[in-house]
């Protein structure tokens, strides 16, 4: 009975540890508001911050579904040319290759679930967003329109406020 309960305990201590180790392993993302604007309209998504490199690394691997209103944002700090693959991803996305100043530099749509090839911008960007594929087609986004966050050097107006864009009533 001893020895069963020295087992007991020696077992709990190594599962408990085990999970300590996942939860750090498996580090969550901060969700933040991420506005997209176009000629015509604004988006905003709910965005999962990638800020560090395993949240970069994983990024939106093993995922099912991505909503429409939800994204991933993967900063990468400072202006880089960037490298994306859908390795593991196993839904279509399209990707907004960001400059600093928050302008789009480049578009992908569509891309391939589970593909190794990459998806690259030689110009050296701040971030990525990902969203659901048909994303830039529907909201009609394309290069040098503005994505709004925090972490991008936006010049705002005199007010201090983003421009006057018509924004669409939800139905």
């Amino acid at each position: 009975m001893r020895l069963l309960r020295v087992f007991l305990c020696l077992l709990t201590i190594t599962v408990l540890s085990s999970l300590s180790g996942l939860a750090d392993a498996q580090e969550i993302a901060r969700i933040e508001p991420v506005t997209v604007v176009t000629q015509k309209e604004a988006a905003i998504f709910d965005a999962e911050v990638a800020d560090t490199d395993d949240l970069r690394a994983r990024g939106l691997m093993f995922r099912h579904k991505l909503p429409e209103d939800r994204a991933m944002l993967f900063d990468f700090g400072e202006p880089r040319p960037a490298a994306m693959w859908m390795k593991n991803t196993y839904i279509s996305l399209d990707m907004l290759f960001i400059r600093a100043d928050g302008s789009i530099a480049a578009v992908a749509e569509n891309t391939e679930p589970m593909s190794l090839q990459t998806i690259s911008v030689q110009e050296p960007v701040k971030a990525v967003l990902e969203v659901a594929a048909g994303t830039v087609k529907r909201l009609g986004i394309q290069r040098e329109d503005k994505v709004f966050h925090p972490i991008f050097k936006e010049e705002e107006d005199q007010a201090g406020t983003m421009p006057d864009v018509a924004v669409p009533a939800n139905p």
